[in-house]
């Protein structure tokens, strides 16, 4: 009988089990352990559960058969919160088992039904997804800081570029190129959306605003603390006698129930006539040198103004700047004169009035990451009334993220090592949205396992959901 040899090869590994390979493929298919690289998702589902999405939208848009209209908001919330504004970007996650668990989704629609639905259910759902907004502030009462005593409420208008488009109501706007210019209003220092509405490129500031400030009011007065101080400000372009009225009536009606409200808007000089200002300027004996060839002089007036029969005399600050020499020392041939005005309730000093109005150039970094951080520059619809949709969902998104950033990522919970009273959009994206975690369901519970080294992100992610589900409803 032959002796074998035995050995053991380095190159041969045997395996009695190669079918268990066929077994991690079927966990695969079933998609019992996933990693995704957007964790932050499950925040926005809590968001839309706090916000009372399907109690909102179902019963006003019912469906006999189909997807749920609340699933097709929950599905457009989601991507726009990961920075994905087309609909095709919902193709990818139609099969993922996330998406769908963490928005509470029955089923993730494809885009071509997204688009179609949207176009079906576009003028719905506006009059809709502002309430949205309006109860998820509500109810985890989100916090609204004021600056120097007074919570803010701006307004403005800003461009979106649609160049080299044939979408719907694509039109020249006053920054010369092609596209839309929506209206919105920001409220307190963390620059909570209240109205984003869609417009077309050439539409006036002023033009049909009073019927913004008619959906406006109602909801600042719901959602600021009664003993708030509000401060209504918006720039020249809103200088319209129609809405100074408008502004006043509003600041009325607030007196009535014992609180308080103020505007400031900045005046439009038009064609005034510099020259006559700097001597009426001379006569009062306002002006005041702050340095060698430059003076300034403050102006407090009380101007007439009328809208149709009704007349009201409104204060006036002016502000006349003459410069003979400029800073670098440049003597000029003729006086640089420069008039600035605003209009105002306040009842404080002049120079206060101006400080107050310089910290209204802080919305614009709120314009920027809607256009940006949210990708929503070059709207996805050819129709006017479904971009204007996507825009309106876009605003309860963007207070979904800035509701997370602002409780889970500053003060000491904070991972971020410099302090900040606010985080911006692309922050709370890169920190908390973009976290990648391994989905996992196990004993009918869905785990996200975070793996080791991010004890501070996970901490900042159960905080929040913490705070979320005490208020969200079934």
């Amino acid at each position: 009988m032959p002796r074998f040899e035995v050995k053991q090869s380095a190159k041969l590994n045997l395996t009695s089990y190669s079918g268990l390979a066929l077994i991690g493929q079927c966990c695969q298919a079933a998609q019992v352990e996933a990693v995704m690289s957007y964790s932050g998702l499950a925040l926005i589902g809590q968001c839309c559960q706090a916000a009372q999405v399907e109690a909102v939208i179902d019963p006003r848009l019912p469906v006999s058969q189909g997807m749920r209209t609340s699933d097709l908001v929950k599905s457009v919330v989601g991507l726009l919160s990961l920075g994905k504004s087309d609909f095709e970007a919902i193709e990818p996650f139609r099969g993922d088992r996330f998406f769908k668990e963490a928005l509470g989704l029955a089923k993730v629609p494809g885009s071509v039904w997204m688009r179609q639905r949207l176009d079906a259910r576009a003028a719905e759902l506006r009059e809709l997804t502002d309430e949205l907004s309006l109860r998820l502030l509500e109810r985890t009462e989100a916090p609204i800081t004021a600056h120097k005593g007074y919570v803010c409420a701006d307004l403005d208008t800003f461009v979106m570029d649609n160049s080299d488009t044939k979408k719907e109501a694509v039109s020249r706007t006053y920054q010369g190129v092609d596209g839309y210019t929506p209206i919105a209003l920001y409220l307190g220092n963390e620059g909570w959306n209240l109205g984003l509405e869609l417009r077309a490129g050439s539409h006036h500031s002023a033009l049909e605003t009073e019927y913004f400030f008619e959906r406006a009011f109602p909801r600042l007065r719901r959602v600021c603390a009664a003993d708030a101080k509000l401060l209504w400000r918006a720039d020249s372009g809103f200088d319209s006698a129609r809405l100074l009225f408008a502004l006043a009536d509003e600041r009325d009606r607030w007196a009535e129930l014992g609180r308080s409200f103020d505007y400031l808007t900045k005046w439009n000089p038009r064609r005034q006539d510099k020259t006559a200002w700097v001597d009426r300027a001379e006569a009062a004996g306002a002006f005041e040198e702050v340095r060698a060839g430059k003076r300034v002089g403050l102006l407090d007036l009380k101007i007439d103004r009328a809208w149709k029969k009704a007349k009201r005399t409104l204060r006036l600050v002016v502000r006349v700047t003459e410069r003979t020499i400029d800073k670098k020392g440049q003597h000029l041939l003729t006086p640089e004169i420069e008039i600035e005005g605003w209009w105002t309730s306040l009842e404080v000093a002049m120079a206060d009035v101006i400080e107050l109005y310089k910290h209204h150039g802080t919305h614009e970094q709120f314009h920027s990451e809607i256009k940006t951080d949210l990708d929503l520059e070059r709207l996805p619809s050819g129709k006017f009334d479904t971009n204007d949709a996507v825009v309106h969902l876009a605003a309860f998104a963007y207070n979904c993220l800035r509701l997370i950033g602002q409780l889970g990522l500053t003060g000491e919970l904070s991972p971020i090592r410099h302090p900040a009273k606010r985080r911006r959009i692309k922050t709370v994206l890169q920190e908390v949205m973009y976290r990648a975690a391994k989905f996992v369901e196990h004993a009918r519970r869905l785990v996200l396992d975070f793996g080791r080294g991010v004890a501070a992100h996970v901490k900042v992610f159960t905080t929040v959901q913490a705070r979320l589900c005490a208020v969200a409803s079934p």
